[in-house]
């Protein structure tokens, strides 16, 4: 995204918008400021790569960042450095910006403004460059031998009751609020405090319960006249693990076609007090020496149809206020829609798990039997892991989401991710990964370590 702060007006060109339209709108239109905002971890390089260029073409523009996977030691380490025209400076949050880009256009605040900036961001370098990490990182060799430890021979894998993939349309939205974890619903507010206990909250509480009564006169609104369409594609296949962090995804038990090979990643750091096991995805599907044929599903659901249409509504008549809310909503049903599907699947398409009665809360806190990872956060981190994921699938015909260029998904009220029945199988954080498991990664994935290695940089340990 470009904000462009010239007349106090705001050239807006969207989301996941290379860097040379950035470059060349920001140019054209004679900006005053650029506003850069992550939307998902591939955002952090492309930032990076955004500053290089605007101090390769020699240009003089301050760089605002911001957005949920970017932080000041991210801008104060990787961006900055790259930009000596100008400065880099990180803002925690949109209410902000109004304050920083004052500064910046004022005449007697933006020198003491930049150099207060630059103090602050060398001692953030110091302090990141003296850092020495917890534990102990392992080469990934060691790791793949210190992975999670199952008895497989005295496990039976459960047989899904459809092998294949399915498609639900037009899937009504009543069914998914009993699913919806209003706490980020919040957090999106700016209102600190877990659902329900917020509307309690001496200091928030009343703006917390107002809010609520708004969210659910407008979710009503939404349902009763169907005024978004949310559609979700899963498939169930069998499955086994190779070369310790890869599965291979069949198209029936025979195992003669292999759909696809997903690529894990596993971690590499040994944290003091924590398990030994160092775990990857690939370590809760039975490996196929054992002869043992296991499964895998994955998912792809979306509240997002009409949403951008309806917000764009409520803009024209400058409602910005409801146009939020409808997007806020959106995000919360494409959640709940996640959670929803994932439990008819335990107890229904899969049915492994056909006695659970958990209520909301216990589904909020995985008290469940199984997990269901996205690609791109902290159990599998790489965002490209996406492109399998999407075909197994057949996902942007089925249910109208598509991939941008960083694998970005669109409506952005989306959400996938991958199915592990295995009773051991947990979430956990890869944390910071070596250089050799890039190399066996790319290897084994048949790209250039380059081109995995901007995937994956948010991940990558730093190296003497």
């Amino acid at each position: 995204v470009v904000l462009g702060c010239n007349n106090y007006e705001v050239v807006d060109l969207g989301v996941m918008v290379p860097a040379e339209k950035i470059i060349e709108t920001a140019v054209r239109e004679q900006v005053d400021i650029i506003g850069l905002s992550g939307l998902i971890t591939p955002s952090l390089d492309e930032m990076v790569h955004i500053a290089s260029e605007l101090e390769r073409q020699k240009l003089n523009f301050p760089l605002l960042i911001g957005g949920a996977t970017t932080s000041k030691a991210h801008t104060a380490v990787k961006i900055d450095p790259n930009y000596h025209l100008n400065q880099s400076i990180y803002v925690a949050d949109a209410s902000r910006a109004v304050g920083v880009a004052s500064k910046l256009l004022s005449n007697e605040q933006r020198d003491a403004f930049i150099t207060d900036l630059q103090i602050e961001y060398e001692e953030v370098r110091k302090r990141t460059a003296n850092r020495k990490p917890r534990g102990t990182t392992l080469p990934y060799s060691d790791a793949v031998n210190s992975g999670v430890k199952i008895n497989w021979q005295d496990y039976t894998p459960p047989i899904p009751k459809t092998i294949g993939v399915q498609v639900l349309d037009d899937y009504p939205l009543d069914a998914l609020v009993d699913t919806i974890d209003w706490t980020p619903f919040f957090i999106t507010w700016e209102l600190a405090g877990k659902y329900p206990k917020i509307l309690q909250d001496e200091k928030v509480g009343e703006a917390a319960r107002n809010l609520f009564a708004d969210a659910q006169q407008m979710l009503k609104q939404i349902i009763d006249q169907k005024l978004i369409k949310a559609k979700a594609v899963f498939g169930l296949w069998p499955a086994n693990t190779i070369h310790h962090d890869d599965i291979e995804v069949y198209a029936d038990e025979s195992q003669n076609e292999v759909l696809a090979t997903l690529h894990h990643i596993r971690q590499q750091n040994r944290k003091p007090g924590a398990s030994n096991e160092l775990k990857s995805l690939a370590d809760f599907v039975a490996p196929k020496e054992t002869g043992i044929t296991d499964y895998v599903g994955a998912f792809a659901v979306t509240t997002g149809i009409g949403v951008d249409e309806l917000a764009k509504e409520y803009e024209a008549k400058g409602d910005d206020y409801n146009s939020i809310m409808v997007k806020a909503l959106a995000d919360r049903l494409a959640e709940a829609f996640a959670e929803h599907l994932h439990q008819r699947v335990r107890k229904e398409f899969w049915g492994y798990a056909e006695t659970e009665a958990l209520d909301n809360e216990a589904l909020i806190k995985e008290q469940y039997q199984g997990i269901r990872p996205a690609p791109g956060y902290q159990a599998c981190p790489d965002h490209s892991e996406k492109q399998s994921l999407f075909s197994l699938l057949d996902a942007t015909n089925k249910t109208q989401i598509s991939l941008t260029e960083s694998f970005a998904m669109l409506p952005t009220a989306s959400v996938s991710g991958w199915y592990f029945s295995h009773p051991q199988a947990k979430y956990f954080n890869t944390g910071k990964i070596l250089r050799d498991q890039l190399e066996s990664l790319a290897q084994r994935k048949n790209v250039p370590v380059e081109e995995l290695e901007r995937w994956l940089r948010p991940v990558l340990a730093e190296q003497d």
